[in-house]
């Protein structure tokens, strides 16, 4: 039996029609009608869909409500489920279990515990924030995003989703600032919609998000003889098999059996856990695929994506597959994204990227594009920062992914209206009807009047900005801090500029038009329609003062300049000392995944390939010997496979040595020049030693056997 599904008011689409076991693993608000008495019912229902605070006089039957169904639903502990600064989750579980006075336990479960928890945070990555010798940290209780249930072969755990700070209240996790944007944007969202004659009060807004999550799956027995894949997350070494995806056979392709089955049981386990799981599919590449949900509000968005990165995992190690997360597993095909597609819900329920069916609602999605143009022209290396990994550098610019240079894309038809904008005097669309920029005349912009551009970073969709360049073993918070503070940070002065104009008695709509104009004449650089991976572009982008920052390390430079620790401490997001925490932690990070990967290539190269390619020149140097035994001496031509192979083990083991060398260096440039040097050399030897003497399973064995 299956339920139709409410419509979605943040992104104005219907979400898929589920079966009766969704949510079964959420204390959601269906559930927690039938645990808690209407008076907690209502309050905590506040709290979670109008964001008013939490009464804390309710903490104890809520806690008491979420105990006893998730006794039912087999759970014996509990854990504050939060995002530390590692970009994954994090989770310490304690039983339900207490001493009684008669020698036994009860099961209790308070709104103390509930609330507060305290995990040493001296063993996160705080970037300096707390000291080995400062271990105290506390997580609190998320409200806003379910309690849910894990479940394990033998038993589940109630998880409670939380921040995660320090004993000063600093912020040591994702959620944290991302909450506090989200704040930031309501505000300045909710101050233009007064400007437009919208009621806000008691109400606010909110960002929306629906995370594309790509992934790879391999067979499991070629992953265990990976030592890269198991310690790196990618291949440092493999050569690409004649047929990979230049036919682009495979995507939106026919799911084979074997794939097949693992969605469906993917789609369920996520479906119990309320991850509204919308979409599947074959992706570019042989063995890689992708799953994409409905939107939802940004917080509770992100967590779904945390749940679904470790579902994914789960699902394919129980049907003996593996899932691969890295960014670029596999060298000279397509890398896996993560396609952050934000948007914005008003205090009035409805998506402010939406073209509206009335001029008054389409002059205020006007000024909401060009907010964004102005927030991403300013702050373009900001959200180049978000993205800064040493697995996403090896993604960005590639076949599937947009380059290091930030721009929007926003389609020919509302490029003409900006244009026209600019010039003072907008006559028409290119898709017909007459246009003005006023509250009284701008009539309704049609929906997907343009082509898609997948070469952008930043692409209008529709009713949505895609920020296609997060990779996909990244989590989405730290984009999407970003995006809210630079547009509450250009509502803020767009609202300001408006609210001096009427209090000076100046016709509004003329305020409006000529606000946008100037925003436009000063922020068009930063559109750009076109293939964004030609070298015209990139030329252009250079001749624009467009910044294009290629490696993590000078991309991460952004999280601490003034300008950006002005932004983020004025909307109280993140503080100086946390910005710094920040780049310390992603910066130790890099340079650590680097060493990691060098240290593992020297290992495989030394103790796999090299005895494995010695092993054949043994061979052939015997088998060469008997038949110039049998051919009176004279050697044949396959003497040259043995002198290429002699010659390619000696250059690996020199190879190897250099790599050793950049290692003691700690140079990252130096180690990743190493390792594409030592695998130029490697890859070759793959190509001539027999298949079943190499030792490592090869790109065909993983992309094709499934």
């Amino acid at each position: 039996m299956v339920k139709s599904a409410k419509k979605t008011a943040a992104c104005g689409c219907a979400a898929a029609n589920v079966p009766d076991y969704f949510g079964e693993n959420v204390f959601n608000t269906k559930t927690m009608r039938n645990y808690l008495s209407n008076r907690a019912y209502r309050s905590l229902l506040s709290t979670i869909v109008s964001g008013e605070n939490l009464d804390a006089g309710i903490a104890d039957e809520v806690a008491d409500a979420m105990k006893t169904w998730a006794l039912s639903k087999g759970a014996t502990h509990y854990t504050h489920w939060f995002q530390p600064l590692t970009g994954s989750t994090a989770e310490k579980h304690d039983s339900f279990i207490q001493p009684d006075e008669e020698g036994g336990v009860v099961m209790t479960f308070t709104g103390k515990e509930l609330i507060k928890g305290e995990p040493d945070a001296s063993s996160f990555p705080s970037g300096g924030l707390r000291a080995t010798f400062e271990a105290r940290g506390y997580t609190g209780w998320d409200p806003t995003s379910p309690a849910f249930i894990k479940e394990s072969p033998s038993g589940a755990t109630l998880c409670i989703p939380t921040i995660f700070c320090g004993w000063n209240g600093e912020a040591l996790d994702k959620k944290t600032p991302l909450l506090r944007s989200m704040h930031a944007l309501s505000t300045q969202v909710c101050r233009l919609g007064k400007l437009f004659g919208i009621d806000c009060e008691g109400k606010r807004a909110y960002g929306t998000l629906g995370p594309e999550q790509e992934y790879f799956l391999i067979d499991k027995q070629y992953y265990q003889k990976r030592l890269d894949l198991m310690q790196t997350g990618r291949t440092l070494f493999g050569c690409r098999p004649a047929k990979h995806q230049q036919m682009e056979d495979h995507y939106f392709g026919s799911i084979k059996p074997r794939i097949m089955t693992f969605m469906q049981d993917l789609d369920r386990e996520l479906w119990r856990l309320g991850v509204p799981a919308k979409t599947r599919h074959n992706e570019v590449a042989p063995a890689q695929f992708e799953i994409a949900p409905v939107f939802e509000e940004l917080n509770l968005a992100i967590d779904h994506n945390m749940v679904a990165m470790d579902v994914l995992k789960e699902t394919a190690d129980r049907h003996g597959l593996t899932c691969l997360l890295h960014e670029k597993p596999f060298a000279g095909v397509n890398g896996s994204g993560k396609h952050n597609n934000w948007s914005v819900c008003g205090p009035d329920g409805k998506n402010w990227l939406t073209p509206g069916e009335n001029p008054h609602d389409n002059a205020k999605f006007l000024v909401m594009i060009v907010a964004l143009m102005k927030a991403v022209d300013t702050h373009a290396d900001l959200l180049r920062a978000t993205v800064a990994t040493a697995g996403n550098d090896h993604r960005l610019g590639a076949n599937e992914a947009p380059p290091a240079i930030v721009s929007i894309f926003l389609g020919e038809q509302l490029t003409d209206v900006i244009e026209q904008i600019e010039k003072g005097a907008v006559k028409g669309s290119k898709k017909g009807g007459t246009i003005k920029v006023g509250v009284s005349s701008l009539p309704t912009l049609p929906r997907d009047a343009t082509d898609r551009n997948r070469t952008s970073p930043f692409a209008f969709t529709g009713n949505k900005f895609e920020f296609r360049a997060v990779g996909s073993n990244q989590s989405c918070a730290g984009s999407n801090v970003a995006i809210d503070t630079i547009v509450a940070e250009a509502l803020d002065e767009i609202c300001a500029r408006l609210e001096a104009d009427v209090k000076a008695g100046k016709d509004f709509n003329a305020s409006v038009q000529a606000l946008l104009r100037n925003l436009v004449k000063k922020h068009k650089r930063i559109l750009f329609n076109g293939d964004n991976y030609t070298a015209e572009w990139q030329k252009k982008a250079k001749q624009r003062g467009l910044p294009n920052v290629r490696k993590t390390p000078e991309a991460l430079k952004a999280l601490i300049r003034p300008d950006v620790v002005a932004l983020m401490e004025k909307y109280q997001v993140l503080s100086k000392r946390e910005l710094h925490s920040r780049y310390d932690v992603y910066l130790h990070a890099y340079h650590a995944t680097v060493e990691i990967e060098a240290n593992c290539a020297l290992t495989i190269a030394r103790t796999f390939l090299v005895p494995a390619v010695m092993r054949y020149a043994k061979e052939l140097s015997a088998s060469l010997c008997g038949v110039k035994a049998a051919g009176g001496g004279k050697l044949p031509e396959s003497a040259k496979l043995l002198k290429e192979v002699s010659s390619g083990c000696d250059l690996m083991l020199k190879r190897a040595a250099e790599l050793e060398k950049a290692v003691n260096d700690k140079s990252a440039d130096k180690m990743l020049e190493g390792m594409v040097r030592l695998r130029t050399v490697a890859d070759s030897m793959e190509g001539v030693v027999p298949h079943d003497r190499w030792p490592l399973p090869s790109y065909a064995d993983m992309m094709f056997m499934l």
